[in-house]
C-alpha cells in the first residue's frame, strides 16, 4: 500500500514538473554551429537572462554558454554572454529597434515546466490586456530558487524604458519572485525593489511549507527528479523561507481547490488542487484571494483564472473592490 501511495504521488508530481524532451539533451550536448537554427526555445537546460522586444539571451545550465534567440526561437548567435549582447546590440542598430516602453507583465512557470506552460496566459494578457509580455523561462530542475531569482534580476536590470511591471507566477515561479524581492531589499542601505513593480498575481503558490513535497522531499528518487529546487520545497523549506519576501506592492492569490474539507488528493488533509493545499497558498498582506475549482497543473489556463488575473492587474481586484477577500497582514491580524 505504501509503495502504491508513493508512486501515486510521483505521478501527481510528474504532472506539475512536466517532461524533459530528449531533443534538449541533444542540443545541449552537441557542437553548436554559428548558423541561424530553429530551437525548442528553452526547456530544462536554459535560463533567460535578458530580453529586448521579442529577442532574448539564454544561458545553458550545463555548459554555461549563451545563445541569442529571436521571437520565433531562431538562434542568431551563441558563445559568451558578452558576445550575445554584442550581437543583440548590432541587430538593434541594424533593424533600428526602438526602446521598450509601456506596461509589461513577466510570466513565470512552475517546477519542471517551461515557458510553454504559460504561453496561453501570456497570449491572453497580450491580446486582451494590451500588455507587453515576457514569458520568462528558467532551468527549474537544474538549480536552486536563489539562482532563478538572480536570473530574473538580470532580466529586470535590462528593461530600460518600461514604465510599469507586473508579475504573474505559477507555483514555484512565485517563490522565484519572492526571493528576487528579498534579494533586492536592504533596509540598512535603504535599498528597495524596482519601484516600477506594481502588481503580482500568484497562481497556486506554495507560500507555506508544501506538505506533499515535505512527505517525499527526503526521498532519493524525489531529489533526483525534482533537483535542488524540489529539495528546497521539501526538506530545506525552513532555509528557503528565510529568503522569501512578502511583496510590498499589491498582490493577490488564486488557489485551486474544490471548496470542501476533502480536496482532490487523499494524501493531503483539507482542500487542495491535487498538489498544493489551499492553506499553503495563503500569504498575509494579499489584497485579494480566491479559490477556483481547477487542478494545479492547468490553473493558468482556466477562463475564470485568466479573467481574475487580467482584472487584478488593471484594477486591483478579482471581481470588484467591494467583494475583495484580502488576507490580513500579520500586523493587522493582532
Amino acid at each position: 500500500m505504501r509503495r502504491r501511495t508513493f508512486f501515486t504521488s510521483v505521478m501527481i508530481l510528474a504532472g506539475l514538473f512536466g517532461r524533459q524532451e530528449r531533443a534538449e539533451s541533444e542540443e545541449a550536448a552537441g557542437a553548436l554551429a554559428n548558423v541561424k537554427t530553429q530551437t525548442l526555445g528553452g526547456k530544462q537546460f536554459w535560463t533567460d537572462l535578458r530580453f529586448f522586444h521579442g529577442w532574448h539571451i539564454q544561458k545553458n545550465s550545463f555548459t554555461g554558454h549563451c545563445r541569442l534567440l529571436d521571437g520565433s526561437n531562431v538562434r542568431h548567435a551563441w558563445g559568451t554572454y558578452g558576445q550575445c549582447v554584442t550581437a543583440l546590440e548590432a541587430i538593434r542598430k541594424e533593424k533600428k529597434l526602438p526602446a521598450m516602453k509601456g506596461k509589461l507583465v513577466i510570466c513565470l512557470h512552475g517546477l519542471g515546466r517551461n515557458s510553454s506552460a504559460m504561453a496561453k496566459m501570456a497570449k491572453h494578457l497580450r491580446e486582451q490586456g494590451k500588455y507587453h509580455v515576457i514569458n520568462f523561462t528558467y532551468a527549474s530542475l537544474r538549480a536552486g530558487v536563489g539562482d532563478h531569482a538572480r536570473a530574473l534580476a538580470s532580466v529586470m536590470q535590462h528593461l530600460d524604458g518600461v514604465e510599469e511591471i507586473h508579475f504573474v507566477g505559477h507555483s514555484l515561479g512565485n517563490l522565484v519572485v519572492r526571493h528576487y524581492l528579498a534579494d533586492q531589499t536592504d533596509k540598512v542601505r535603504n535599498r528597495r525593489p524596482d519601484p516600477r513593480i506594481k502588481r503580482i498575481v500568484m497562481l497556486g503558490p506554495p507560500n507555506n511549507a508544501p506538505l506533499l513535497a515535505k512527505k517525499y522531499g527526503q526521498n532519493r528518487a524525489f531529489e533526483l527528479f525534482a533537483g535542488q529546487s524540489g529539495k528546497q520545497l521539501g526538506s530545506d523549506w525552513k532555509k528557503l523561507e528565510k529568503h522569501l519576501a512578502t511583496p510590498t506592492c499589491q498582490f493577490a492569490v488564486i488557489a485551486g481547490g474544490f471548496k470542501n474539507d476533502v480536496g482532490g488528493n487523499p494524501l493531503l488533509p483539507g482542500d487542495d488542487d491535487l498538489v498544493v493545499r489551499v492553506e499553503e497558498t495563503r500569504l498575509p498582506g494579499a489584497r485579494d484571494f480566491a479559490v477556483v475549482p481547477v487542478r494545479h497543473t492547468i490553473i493558468m489556463d482556466d477562463p475564470t483564472v485568466r479573467r481574475y488575473t487580467l482584472r487584478f492587474l488593471a484594477q486591483g481586484h478579482f471581481i470588484s473592490d467591494a467583494r475583495r477577500q484580502p488576507i490580513a497582514a500579520k500586523a493587522d491580524s493582532k
